[in-house]
């Protein structure tokens, strides 16, 4: 698959009641992107990072993933150090910040209410993801951020989620792909301190030791 298949259409129909509450939110937040959130960075990298699904506040809003909410802070800080943007994030998509051999993505493209997508809707939009993951020729490493992406990423590279349980810190082998997992860098998680920066770095500084290998 090529090109925009990787990406839903901007009114998609696939998952009525994510195209509905997208729909609600157009009427209250005209000016908002609200729309299936395509993916970041060029397809020719060699790192896809798999999201969840949108932010209310960030993503849903700027049409840039992990673009304007926490998450994206310590995201993008961390992708900074290791090399794989260069620029400054400054929460908006308009900020210059460019991806260096990294692609960002979801495992569902719109938001979701209360940020929880349905297990039909983690499925129905996986296709987006697989077309992504088979768009990329150069793909050698994917990191996972939480249990949701984790799952639906084996699955979208052809496993049961059985051949790869999740877990913080652990990578796995798919032919050619390694795909590491991370706790979600959420706000929630970061707070609780079930993710710590430094935890949250070591993940990606394993990915770029993989890489530089």
């Amino acid at each position: 698959m090529h090109g925009a298949s990787s990406t839903p259409d901007r009114d998609c129909p696939l998952c009525p009641r994510l195209r509905a509450f997208r729909e609600s939110l157009r009427q209250v937040h005209p000016d908002w992107f609200n729309a299936p959130v395509p993916t970041f960075g060029p397809v020719s990298a060699r790192l896809l990072i798999v999201g969840l699904a949108p932010g209310m506040h960030g993503a849903n809003r700027t049409g840039r993933p992990f673009t304007g909410d926490y998450a994206g802070d310590l995201l993008y800080e961390t992708l900074g150090r290791y090399g794989f943007s260069r620029g400054t994030y400054d929460e908006r998509p308009d900020d210059g910040l460019e991806l260096i051999d990294a692609r960002i993505a979801n495992a569902v493209h719109c938001v979701p209410p209360e940020n929880k997508p349905t297990g039909i809707e983690i499925t129905t939009c996986r296709r987006f993801l697989t077309a992504a993951i088979a768009e990329m020729p150069d793909l050698r490493a994917i990191v996972a951020l939480g249990r949701i992406a984790h799952d639906s990423t084996v699955m979208a590279l052809g496993a049961k989620r059985s051949a790869a349980p999740f877990g913080h810190g652990r990578k796995a082998d798919f032919n050619a792909v390694a795909l590491f997992s991370s706790y979600h860098c959420s706000r929630y998680n970061t707070n609780t301190g079930v993710l710590t920066p430094e935890m949250f770095r070591a993940v990606f500084a394993a990915v770029r030791s993989y890489l530089d290998d």
